[in-house]
């Protein structure tokens, strides 16, 4: 495995950035507004949580979703490790007069950095896939997390995962292996036609290795949940099958799509 594989990774998501801010898929003009990014399936759970509490969003992106709970009265700290990314957010932030802190880190290093826990630790979609190291990841949560707090996260199923979109054959492992996948991408999810073609590493993790390090950490579950479709259009050879529904190819409610962990600190 290339080593700079985090540097790699952090030159394809500052260039996506660059593209993601303008594209329907992210619609900043309609969240500029007052539209949340949330989806239906998080927001109903943190919606419950996070009303003048600390929360810290991991791999938050350029942020909306971070400057989405800042509207709900959350006291929030998004994270990222593109830079570009958290300068598109401190701008939002400051454009839209809310009081979110954005920090530049990946999250192996997030301890370095942020010396202080939170109520809520909140993390989502298409993010697991980027660390290669689930275990190190979890003792990072349990680190950021104040005692009895709320640990949430909405992801991608694995399962889903396992497919070539495009080729509509299954192209990846299940379970867990030590190397990671090695591709070249053309374009992004939220902006096809893109003219990025970068190199990316990406790490497959089950569903049984993404829980069992949060639960040695000492986190206690609470709710796991699996849906059939997901909220995004973010795959090759999707269907819209409902508001905010969609399914890969024709499968219908055959593969799960998305699951949803919420543990105690």
């Amino acid at each position: 495995m290339d080593h700079n594989y985090l540097h790699i990774n952090r030159a394809l998501w500052d260039e996506k950035t660059k593209h993601h801010q303008t594209s329907d898929f992210y619609d900043l003009d309609g969240f500029i507004a007052g539209k949340t990014s949330l989806r239906k399936i998080e927001l109903a759970a943190l919606k419950k949580v996070v009303a003048g509490k600390k929360v810290l969003h991991l791999q938050c992106h350029f942020g909306q979703d971070s400057l989405s709970l800042a509207r709900m009265g959350a006291k929030v700290t998004g994270v990222d490790f593109s830079t570009t990314s958290i300068e598109l957010a401190r701008s939002l932030n400051e454009q839209l007069g809310l009081d979110a802190r954005f920090v530049v880190s990946d999250v192996y290093g997030l301890p370095e950095v942020l010396k202080e826990q939170f109520d809520v630790v909140f993390t989502s979609y298409g993010v697991l896939t980027w660390l290669p190291d689930l275990s190190r990841w979890a003792a990072v949560v349990r680190e950021m997390l104040a005692p009895g707090g709320t640990f949430y996260m909405a992801e991608f199923h694995p399962a889903l995962y396992m497919y070539d979109h495009e080729q509509q054959k299954i192209g990846y492992r299940y379970f867990d292996h030590t190397e990671p996948y090695e591709e070249v991408e053309t374009g992004t999810y939220a902006d096809p036609d893109a003219p990025i073609e970068q190199k990316e590493y990406f790490w497959s993790h089950s569903i049984a290795s993404t829980i069992q390090p949060l639960l040695d950490q000492g986190l206690q579950l609470v709710k796991f949940e699996e849906y059939d479709y997901s909220p995004y259009n973010c795959f090759p050879n999707m269907q819209e099958v409902g508001p905010e529904q969609f399914v890969y190819g024709d499968l219908e409610n055959r593969l799960p799509h998305v699951f949803v962990v919420e543990m105690k600190g």
